[in-house]
């Protein structure tokens, strides 16, 4: 799309958002980001490695190119946000388009960038417009609710947090209706013991912390842990944490794919062959699983 912008304008995209956005909107801490400019204030992106707090990996930023690499602030996609209830940067119509839910995803739809959505208000619904992102280091969520013009912005750097779990509960009482408190990911805890410690006193931590109210056993974050303990050499402990997944989330095709994966890298082709078939069983679309089956049904 950026590039078509590029094609239509004969202007860098860079140049198109600058000029028909940023600065007629007066978003002055918001720009395309070059590493080489020194830019005041500018946060850095870090990552969690267990308990331990590292730098982001580089990513130049004209590889996302318009799928992203932008910085902002708050203060300046709240006046975006606001914009967007006038015609100051589209018609109507446009304005119309832009907000139509048109492929149904996730619990609701996808429109032109956005994702709707209702959710329950006591005796009503509130329609919700949002998108979150994510890039090395740093992940994000923007939530407008257009009946009140309320608008949540959550913009986190270091590497990924429970975004979704906040901005649920923040809606929660901006309505003055009940709301749980966002829940630590068990996943970095065990990285630690399964790193330090291997997989027996990983796997015994787990039982002790699973039912913790302070933890809760997120997907991505247990999927993540397995693959850093698998490329480090790790085999064993990375199938005690993919054995952990599967448990918690057994419709998941994702989760038997990684596990297949990790028994596979320790050499058991059959627990592989178990894992994989699982896998696109609970999800057909897994063109990698059936070829990786395709291929161990050969030998």
């Amino acid at each position: 799309m950026g590039y078509i912008i590029e094609k239509i304008t004969g202007k860098s995209y860079e140049q198109n958002l600058q000029q028909t956005i940023f600065t007629p909107l007066k978003m002055v801490n918001t720009g395309y980001d070059h590493s080489e400019v020194i830019i005041k204030n500018r946060a850095a992106g870090y990552e969690k490695e267990g308990k331990k707090i590292v730098n982001a990996p580089y990513l130049d930023m004209s590889i996302p190119y318009a799928a992203g690499s932008l910085y902002s602030t708050v203060e300046d996609l709240y006046l975006w946000d606001q914009a967007l209830y006038t015609n100051k940067l589209l018609s109507e119509k446009s304005m119309d388009s832009l907000f139509k839910p048109y492929i149904k995803a996730w619990n609701g739809f996808y429109g032109y960038g956005w994702s709707t959505y209702e959710v329950p208000n006591g005796n009503d619904k509130l329609t919700v417009v949002e998108h979150g992102g994510g890039i090395n280091g740093f992940n994000t969520i923007i939530s407008r609710i257009p009946k009140d013009k309320n608008l949540v912005v959550l913009l986190n750097n270091t590497g990924g947090t429970v975004l979704g779990e906040m901005n649920i509960a923040i809606r929660a009482i901006l309505y003055n209706q009940p709301f749980n408190q966002p829940k630590k990911s068990l996943a970095l805890d065990l990285l630690d013991i399964y790193n330090e410690k291997g997989a027996t006193a990983g796997t015994e931590a787990y039982k002790k912390l699973k039912n913790n109210p302070t933890y809760a056993i997120k997907e991505g974050d247990m999927n993540r842990v397995g693959y850093q303990l698998l490329q480090t050499g790790k085999k064993k402990e990375a199938i005690e944490v993919f054995k952990i997944n599967v448990e918690a989330f057994p419709k998941s095709g994702n989760v038997y794919d990684s596990l297949g994966e990790a028994y596979l890298a320790d050499g058991d082709k059959k627990l592989a062959m178990v894992n994989y078939k699982k896998s696109v069983e609970l999800d057909p679309t897994n063109e990698g699983g059936k070829k990786v089956l395709e291929e161990l049904s050969k030998k």
